[in-house]
């Protein structure tokens, strides 16, 4: 079963903490994670709402083939799951199709 730490890189306790924001909010990342790993062990489960039933989509393939966690980094679209994090990076909600959770 899928839980908060399960989504973290191995030898945690060796990766170095980094801080990063999404939706302006702050959160924390470890260095080498993907900045969809990093957004579920902090807590955010949902990345944007589906365009037709504007329910919450979220994490599914975790390796850019389904397109769910679209997000924006320095205006531009990409993969939460195949963007690594960085340490000041402003990561928020695709605008027309964006919530939080």
């Amino acid at each position: 079963m899928l839980n908060d730490e399960t989504m973290r890189i191995d030898n945690s306790g060796r990766a170095t903490t980094i801080r990063f924001f999404f939706d302006g909010q702050p959160a924390s990342a470890r260095v080498g994670e993907s900045v969809a790993a990093a957004l579920f062990a902090s807590g955010t489960k949902s990345l944007r709402a589906s365009p037709r039933e504007h329910s919450p989509r979220g994490m599914f393939c975790l390796m850019g083939s389904c397109q769910e966690c679209l997000v924006m980094v320095d205006a531009r679209r990409v993969l939460a799951c195949r963007t690594p994090v960085a340490d000041g990076m402003r990561v928020e909600t695709v605008p027309e199709a964006g919530i939080n959770a």
